[in-house]
């Protein structure tokens, strides 16, 4: 769509995503909330998505939350500030829990809501220079909506320092706390991104989504239970199509049938 706040291509398997809204460093609006939450789900409905990659145009992945939009929700009620606040964490929820792996592809801001959308992802490579940061306190407001994400990600410590202080920090420290994982010069940025993708399509489609379901399943679960939750879920891996072709092809000293030629 010309006017999309949103821009897609396939390579393969690869879906790659651009935030596009370069003008405001791609900050969220209601309009791109909605078309990323349609988009979300559109993914989830294709088979032929093995991998997804996220990134922004310009010189900013995503600074946040639109001073425009944010200016309008001031003057609504509280009932519509739910309503909104659902809707923001609806399509933060639908990344969250894709069935594919999502890889963040961050260059200069990720603020706000962009370090949110950072923390929804599974792997993120980042420029050295990058700036994260949960600024909202700043404004009088807090990061509501993206932190049971935030928190998942880089654990109660961290985000209480980063969370009361709303200070910007570094690449590194967003290394350091979890938040990212390969922290790269920017002329080696497309570059890294593309061998995670590789190692990503190196594995088997399903084992893939099936290892993911079993972070948050494990973590969702009971100590007593992870027991015959994790005995049924390899069991399940074993006996199936893709899990009998990757141990034939190990044997037999070939590629499976998934692997990118």
């Amino acid at each position: 769509m010309a006017d999309s706040t949103l821009l897609t291509r396939r390579e393969g398997h690869v879906e790659y995503l651009t935030l596009n809204r370069p003008d405001v460093r791609n900050a969220f609006n209601d309009t791109m909330i909605a078309e990323l939450t349609a988009w979300a789900a559109a993914v989830r409905a294709d088979a032929a998505v093995r991998v997804v990659v996220i990134g922004g145009a310009g010189k900013s992945f995503s600074a946040g939350a639109d001073v425009t939009w944010m200016a309008r929700a001031a003057a609504y009620t509280h009932d519509q500030n739910v309503a909104d606040a659902t809707a923001a964490s609806a399509m933060f929820g639908a990344i969250d829990t894709l069935p594919v792996p999502v890889v963040g592809r961050i260059q200069g801001a990720a603020l706000g809501g962009g370090s949110g959308l950072a923390a929804v992802c599974d792997i993120v490579v980042t420029e050295t220079e990058a700036l994260f940061g949960f600024t909202e306190a700043r404004l009088g407001l807090i990061p509501a909506v993206i932190s049971p994400f935030v928190i998942a990600k880089i654990g109660r410590s961290a985000a209480r320092e980063l969370f009361l202080t709303a200070s910007r920090f570094s690449a590194a420290r967003a290394l350091e706390i979890g938040l990212v994982h390969r922290v790269v010069q920017a002329d080696a940025l497309d570059d890294t991104v593309q061998a995670v993708v590789h190692e990503l399509l190196a594995s088997g489609p399903e084992a893939t989504a099936a290892a993911k379901a079993l972070i948050a399943a494990v973590v969702d679960t009971p100590a007593s239970e992870q027991q015959a939750l994790t005995a049924h879920a390899i069991a399940t891996r074993r006996v199936s199509a893709e899990g009998q072709e990757g141990l034939a092809a190990f044997l037999g000293k070939r590629p499976a049938a998934w692997t990118p030629r």
